[in-house]
């Protein structure tokens, strides 16, 4: 079968060489094929990408320098139907043949099956047709080019084009591009008919965009009409809009300089069959009227419910379900208060955020009852979403310990609980999935499982005994969850029950940045299974049986064939190093390794429970899902136990016999966690876009902790880290993965990828991953997991390779192929390249990019 398979691929990249050789194949004689478009500026060619995109033909696709689309086309035919026919027009004995074996419907069938037909319209799909050069369209891409550098200050520009033949069949275009000398801004007045926007202008505490001694730019034109329109309208200029800005632009008598005269006339009003002009007026707010059931079908029912909180008048169709507080909360727009656009869109922010109502209408209409119609009445329109709604999922998942899991979900959400807009959230959850690395005696292929309950209840303000509104005002739109919730999972072989609940508040400091404060992090998870633990860690359990062959003093610790028994053995010989039973001494390499050995089994075997506090700030540039240049930061610090240790301090509290104090006779976990997440994003157009990530974390344990518990610890491989190593597979430091399921308290990682088209929504990347993890500050007393000086950088592993990503808009499938470049667990000068081949690579699967 293999063989079969490779012989199969090279007859395909046989074939696309071969047609690789005729890629002008579908080219009609006296055409050419366009290879390249050469834009040359004053002799020189440029690489200007806003140039380039003028373009209104670009030669067809490439990836690497190969025209993959173009000789996929070309291999396909383009008439498959007609050549289907004309084999048995020309032979009519054939026809009859076949007719007589599979019948004359099933021939004709045949004709339209994927073999004659179907793989040749697959392939003018997938492929790409020859774009060939038309003089029309190269005529129209010269007189943008000319309108693309008058724009830009160039206003005796010239052009002219010419085509090169460079092949048969084959020729370049040169837009040849004279530019003249560019203009630049001289002096700059404004002709503002309405004074009271006279006035607003001259407050504007923000710079204009445009300088005297700039190069004239028609782009700075349009951003400072939206500058000017966006500061009227903050100010209550109600009716104004960006066509109401012009400019005149006088270069007479200037040489190579340009006096500009910002114009804005009076106010156009449009009556029937006239027109007339007035000043500006600015607006006030007379009345803000919320309607809280609004519907298009009750638009001209009667109001059966009203009130007045805090001059808002709050309207109903039925009974008013609401406390006037928990809809007023959300309206920035105030009775007397001037007109501002700013304050709608954070209104409808808010109510949005509320998830109690379907997208909310701000609407406003001049009141009629002042005389100067310098007034507007705020209309708001919410349409109540349903009370209750019921949810349910069904996924296919993929994680670091699962290769394959099925999970279903069932949701319940409460919609404004207690009248002030609150929401319940109730689900549950159950996964079965299938791990190779699971400890697996029976060989069954769903070998992991997981259930769990959790609820969440959402306030739309912060909670607290006293005010915060002057230090977290509602602009910041607030909000406050309580959760808690149950899980209980088979997937390490230990078998966990997990209990949690928060206290968490949540907002936005600025338009693109959210703070998050986990003021109470409750967790407690308990080991159902922890006599398994040699099962799991089947490693650990080889290490010490082999030190067990030499120095095992105790019979009984071992079976028939010489090996340790789980559990009684592992732990009998364990307790006999320990208390010097054997041989061993505590000099000695084998003795540390056992003491090494134990000292995870406990830390991985006990229960723990965290009580934490944290803090995490993130801010990011990205303005949409298209925006492929930005930039994301995010930090976090996290406290544990500390809490719990100050009242136990307090209150004189007895200690257990290690010296910690218990909870729930359980010594709680106490640790300083902190994080540093940084990603940037460089688009380069043409969909090629270059993306890196680094990442710095680090977890002290102190006071009641020697370590960190299992799930706050950091581990790296994996397809969303260094893709040359499987998950838990790298480090700690250059111990070469020695332990199963590796991890350590300090990390740093390193990402760089760069992603381009291939064709249609199948894109690829070429990427580079270092880093590793470490102990630091912990019990762990392995030399080769610590990172005790700066030397240990050189421990930083680097993977490399490439991928391919199928784009589905939703979300994208994503295939990572990683070849280990650096890996520090071999010796120093044998660590390059040595594991540089498809036998030590990973193939990684994983939905949506990495970062």
């Amino acid at each position: 079968m293999k063989k079969i398979f490779t012989k199969i691929t090279a007859f395909i990249l046989i074939a696309i060489f071969i047609c690789a050789c005729n890629a002008v194949k579908r080219v009609p004689n006296g055409k050419s094929l366009l290879t390249k478009n050469d834009i040359i500026v004053n002799g020189k060619s440029t690489n200007d990408e806003t140039a380039s995109n003028q373009m209104y033909q670009k030669p067809n696709s490439n990836l690497l320098g190969y025209k993959l689309r173009l000789n996929l086309y070309n291999l396909a035919k383009l008439n498959p139907d007609s050549s289907y026919q004309a084999k048995f027009k020309n032979n009519p004995g054939k026809y009859e043949r076949q007719s007589k074996i599979l019948s004359a419907k099933q021939v004709d069938r045949l004709g339209q099956s994927f073999l004659y037909k179907g793989i040749h319209e697959f392939l003018k799909k997938t492929g790409e047709a020859p774009v060939i050069i038309d003089t029309s369209k190269t005529k129209k891409t010269l007189l943008r080019l000319k309108s693309y550098y008058f724009n830009n200050g160039y206003f005796n520009v010239a052009t002219n084009y010419n085509i090169d033949s460079v092949g048969y069949k084959k020729a370049k275009i040169n837009y040849n591009i004279t530019t003249g000398p560019v203009y630049t801004l001289d002096s700059i007045r404004t002709s503002i008919s309405t004074p009271a926007l006279d006035s607003l202008y001259t407050k504007n505490p923000e710079p204009s965009v445009l300088k005297s001694g700039n190069q004239f730019k028609t782009s700075d034109f349009e951003e400072e009409k939206n500058r000017i329109t966006t500061y009227f309208r903050n100010h209550g200029a109600y009716f104004f809009q960006p066509t109401y800005v012009t400019f005149d632009v006088d270069t007479i008598g200037k040489k190579n300089k340009a006096d500009i005269n910002l114009i804005i006339k009076n106010n156009s009003i449009q009556e029937k069959d006239s027109s007339r002009t007035e000043p500006f007026k600015l607006y006030k707010i007379s009345d803000v009227n919320i309607y809280t059931d609004y519907s298009p079908a009750r638009a001209k029912s009667q109001i059966k419910d009203s009130t007045t909180y805090n001059n808002f008048n709050l309207y109903s169709y039925e009974k008013l379900k609401y406390k006037p507080r928990a809809i007023t909360d959300a309206i920035f727009i105030t009775k007397g208060g001037t007109y501002a656009d700013f304050r709608t869109i954070l209104s409808t922010r808010y109510l949005n955020n509320l998830k109690i109502f379907n997208y909310p209408s701000i609407q406003y209409e001049v009141d009629k009852r002042d005389s100067t119609s310098q007034s507007l009445i705020a209309k708001v329109y919410l349409t109540p979403r349903k009370k209750y709604s019921f949810g349910a999922t069904l996924d296919l998942t993929h994680s670091n310990i699962q290769d394959f899991g099925i999970g279903a979900s069932v949701s319940e959400t409460i919609r404004n609980v207690f009248n002030r807009a609150e929401t319940l959230e109730i689900s549950a959850r159950a996964n079965i999935g299938s791990s190779k690395d699971m400890a697996n005696p029976n060989d069954n292929f769903f070998n992991v499982s997981e259930y769990g309950v959790d609820m969440k209840l959402n306030f739309p303000r912060i909670l607290m005994p006293f005010g915060t509104e002057k230090i977290i005002p509602k602009s910041m739109i607030p909000s406050t969850s309580i959760a808690a919730g149950f899980s209980k999972q088979r997937n390490i072989g230990l078998d966990k029950e997990s209990f949690t609940g928060g206290l968490s508040y949540l907002w936005s400091p600025k338009r693109y940045n959210s703070a998050k404060l986990d003021l109470l992090n409750a967790q407690y998870v308990r080991n159902l299974n922890p006599a398994n633990y040699f099962k799991v860690y089947t490693s650990s359990y080889d290490e010490l049986n082999n030190i067990a062959n030499v120095y095992n003093v105790t019979e009984s610790n071992v079976d028939n064939n010489g090996n340790l028994k789980i559990n009684e053995g592992t732990t009998g010989f364990t307790d006999d190093v320990i208390n010097k039973r054997t041989a061993l001494t505590p000099s000695d390499p084998e003795y540390k390794d056992v003491e090494s050995i134990e000292e995870r089994r406990v830390r991985l075997t006990e229960n723990d429970f965290i009580l934490a506090t944290s803090y995490t700030f993130t801010k990011t540039t990205k303005k949409d899902l298209a925006d492929n240049t930005f930039y994301q930061f995010k930090t976090k610090i996290e406290s544990a136990g500390t809490l719990l240790s100050a009242i136990s301090n307090v209150a004189s509290l007895p200690k257990n016999s290690n010296g910690d104090y218990e909870i729930f006779n359980l010594a709680y976990s106490e640790y300083l966690k902190t994080e540093f997440d940084y990603i940037k994003h460089w688009d380069f157009g043409k969909e090629k876009v270059l993306a890196v990530r680094s990442f710095f974390g680090i977890a002290i344990p102190f006071g009641n902790s020697d370590y960190i518990p299992f799930s706050r610890s950091y581990y790296s491989g994996g397809s969303n880290d260094n893709r040359a190593w499987q998950p838990y597979a790298l480090g700690p430091g250059s111990t070469n993965a020695v332990n199963d399921f590796n991890e350590a308290n300090m990390k740093i990682a390193l990402s760089g990828e760069f992603r381009f088209k291939i064709f249609g929504d199948v894109k690829g990347a070429i990427f580079a991953d270092a880093g590793n993890i470490w102990n630091v500050l912990d019990n762990v007393t392995d030399e080769k997991a610590k990172f005790s000086s700066l030397n240990d950088f050189d421990e930083i592993a680097l993977g490399s390779g490439f991928g391919l990503r199928y784009d589905l808009s939703f979300f994208v499938i994503r295939l990572d192929l990683g070849f280990k470049t650096y890996n520090p667990a071999h010796d120093k000068g044998d660590r390059w390249f040595k594991e540089y081949n498809f036998g030590h690579s990973v193939l990684n699967f994983g939905i949506n990019y990495p970062f």
